[in-house]
């Protein structure tokens, strides 16, 4: 009897039961529907649920976070006004919220992780649980600065993906996590998404990209992490920016990509 945690194995089953009936389905799609299935909201729930599992933490998945950032049972949480934060960004942000100074002055103390998560509002100044979205970004602070008129300037590095299990809001923002493994799908489809993209990016570099940044992504030859590094430097909404970030599977990343450029050229 298979449970939750077989959900991929169940994923792939799915698929190659519903060839012959000609639904054709991508592996995303399939995970996708297996997580509603097994009760889950999606695959990003899922799969937090499973990694959690695998460690012995089903009732209560404890926090997972890769070896380099060790175990934690909380991790201090800034909320994001007016952008999405991806792993491997690099980006100042300043900061006047007191709960957000004092998540930020926690992770000093710590380890210099924080999850930043992106409010659905830009205008609530106390965000609670149902006003961020489910899916951040571990990042690190990489400088911490306390300006004359009271704000805080930090550099922030992203890391890696994370879904928030559950969330403590006092005195700071607070959040249980598991990390999002990479759905990388069929390698060949992949590389041809990313050639698309590099294909469509050449007439259409974004203006608010530095020259030295920029041209990095030239060595960029895995296709998720490309995807990532190109995001921030394009047009579009916050909702498209964050369904990006919430897409596990690399080729379902890509073609989101894809989407925004195609707005960008009409």
């Amino acid at each position: 009897m298979r449970d939750f945690r077989d959900a991929k194995a169940m994923a792939q089953t799915l698929r190659e039961a519903l060839k012959p009936k000609s639904v054709s389905l991508t592996h995303s799609e399939s995970l996708e529907l297996v997580a509603k299935m097994l009760g889950y909201h999606d695959w990003n729930e899922l799969s937090a649920r499973i990694q959690s599992a695998s460690r012995g933490a089903i009732a209560k998945p404890a926090t997972i976070i890769d070896a380099s950032f060790g175990a934690r049972t909380d991790v201090p949480t800034v909320a994001l006004r007016d952008i999405v934060f991806f792993p491997q960004m690099l980006a100042p942000l300043f900061v006047g919220r007191e709960a957000t100074k004092r998540a930020l002055e926690r992770a000093m103390a710590g380890d210099q992780r924080i999850l930043a998560v992106t409010q659905r509002r830009s205008y609530d100044d106390n965000p609670t649980a149902t006003d961020l979205y489910g899916v951040g970004v571990i990042a690190r602070v990489m400088d911490f600065l306390r300006l004359d008129d009271g704000t805080v300037k930090v550099l922030l590095r992203g890391s890696m993906r994370a879904t928030i299990l559950s969330l403590i809001e006092s005195p700071y923002l607070r959040a249980e996590i598991a990390p999002i493994e990479d759905l990388h799908g069929a390698k060949e489809e992949a590389l041809a998404l990313l050639r698309a993209v590099r294909e469509k990016l050449k007439p259409n570099r974004p203006t608010n990209a530095p020259s030295a940044s920029y041209d990095r992504l030239s060595s960029i030859e895995a296709p998720g992490m490309f995807a990532d590094a190109i995001v921030p430097f394009l047009p579009g909404r916050i909702e498209q920016k964050q369904e990006i970030l919430e897409a596990a599977d690399v080729i379902t990343r890509l073609q989101k990509v894809l989407d925004l450029l195609d707005q960008q050229a009409a």
